[in-house]
């Protein structure tokens, strides 16, 4: 016991001493407590905005123009501060630019490299020319999926030797009926001809898919053709996909309502697979995105759809620079949306809006116009200001003239860019 004793006060004595030896150690390096008075760390220099920019915009703003509401915002990204504003925080029905936030939105859940997927699945074995099984046409929500896109898909069964098939030919879908209008849209607003073969409900899928078959000489029934889930035991043994940016360029830069419906059900399908409406879930999930992620929690702002056809839409343009603002400092979705807004003069719905040689590849924006049921007109986008900074901008009109609307918007683009050099 006495020997236990001084095993434990020798131990004691080891580990005091190396506690001793680490304080000794932190008192050389901390020395006795510092009675000087600590620094305060200097704060970072404001960067400066370009102040003649600023006189542009409010003579801009000032001047005469044609009745109606009009609300500007301008916001300096490089700086980290806001330029110049005029009714930013009025809601108005912004038609197509809704497609910025909805993109947005879209590209910060699924991710700038999300792809859409079709699978061909086979379970059994291929005897002699036929299938001892079933196949299956795993269809996800690719909006670009045409029916002349389902030979590829036959194509394989012939180059694994397929003539014929025993079993089943399933069609899985993902969406199970043709798109629906927004409660809210004009008649004419939904062209179903203009949507790929997946939002055209199961009846022109499948009859797209036999005639697929048919052309390479695969021989089924209509008894064989059925609507079901992948069974169980079945190989992928071709898989199509296409990435999002292809959705993303058609729905921003040439401004398609298809494409911008249809990435809003992907969106929708995403966050909530087991609704059956996706459109509205999709819609849910936009408007969780203006609150939580973008911090706008005005109630005058309305999201009903996902391409801006419903007149019920209503942002500002200071919402509409929250969106820009944070794709801004999100580099991967800012890379795409530079990639695929329609760049001034050069392409896109900006390509004679903006063909002034002074604004002329500038600007990288989307336009929003709407005829109906009165004179709906917006631009929103990115721009390099004079002094180098990045800037965003929002310039919102409604109950005016399209085309008075648009000359404002050259103009708004003029006094961003300043006057040329010849007249200085």
């Amino acid at each position: 016991m006495k020997a236990r004793k001084s095993l434990i006060v020798a131990l004691y004595a080891v580990v005091l001493g190396g506690v001793m030896a680490l304080g000794g150690a932190t008192l050389v390096g901390c020395g006795h407590k510092n009675n000087t008075k600590k620094q305060p760390a200097a704060k970072a220099k404001p960067v400066a905005i370009d102040q003649q920019l600023v006189h542009r915009l409010d003579s801009f703003a000032n001047a005469r123009r044609p009745k109606g509401a009009f609300g500007l915002y301008v916001y300096d990204l490089t700086a980290d501060r806001p330029v110049y504003a005029a009714a930013a925080d009025t809601a108005q029905p912004v038609a197509s630019c809704l497609k910025l936030l909805s993109g947005v939105a879209a590209l910060h859940r699924l991710g700038p490299r999300y792809c859409f997927r079709t699978t061909l699945y086979i379970k059994g074995k291929v005897v002699a020319d036929t299938l001892r099984g079933d196949v299956t046409l795993r269809c996800g929500l690719d909006p670009l999926l045409q029916p002349e896109d389902l030979r590829m898909f036959s194509r394989q069964l012939r180059r694994l030797g397929v003539k014929a098939v025993d079993g089943r030919v399933i069609l899985h879908l993902t969406l199970g009926e043709k798109v629906k209008a927004e409660e809210h849209w004009y008649p004419w607003d939904l062209a179903y001809s203009h949507y790929g073969i997946l939002f055209k409900g199961p009846d022109n899928i499948r009859r797209a898919w036999r005639q697929a078959l048919t052309a390479d000489g695969i021989r089924v029934s209509d008894s064989q053709l059925v609507y079901d889930r992948t069974p169980r035991g079945s190989h992928g043994v071709f898989r199509f996909l296409r990435s999002i940016d292809r959705t993303t360029r058609l729905m921003w830069k040439n401004s398609s309502n298809t494409q911008a419906t249809s990435l809003l059900y992907a969106l929708g399908h995403e966050v909530d697979p087991g609704n059956p409406d996706m459109a509205a879930a999709g819609v849910k999930y936009i408007r969780q995105f203006m609150r939580y992620d973008l911090g706008l929690r005005d109630t005058s702002l309305v999201v009903h759809d996902g391409c801006g056809l419903c007149t019920h839409n209503h942002l500002s343009p200071r919402a509409l620079v929250a969106v820009l603002r944070y794709a801004y400092r999100d580099k991967p979705i800012y890379a795409q949306l530079m990639q695929n807004l329609s760049i001034s003069g050069e392409d896109g719905t900006l390509r004679r809006l903006l063909a002034d040689p002074r604004t002329r590849g500038r600007f990288h924006a989307k336009t929003g116009t709407l005829s109906h049921p009165y004179g709906i007109s917006s631009l929103a986008g990115y721009c390099r200001g004079n002094d180098g900074h990045d800037l965003a901008f929002a310039l919102l009109d409604s109950d005016m003239s399209v085309l008075d609307a648009h000359v404002l918007q050259r103009n708004l683009c003029k006094a961003i860019c300043g006057p040329t050099p010849s007249s200085r």
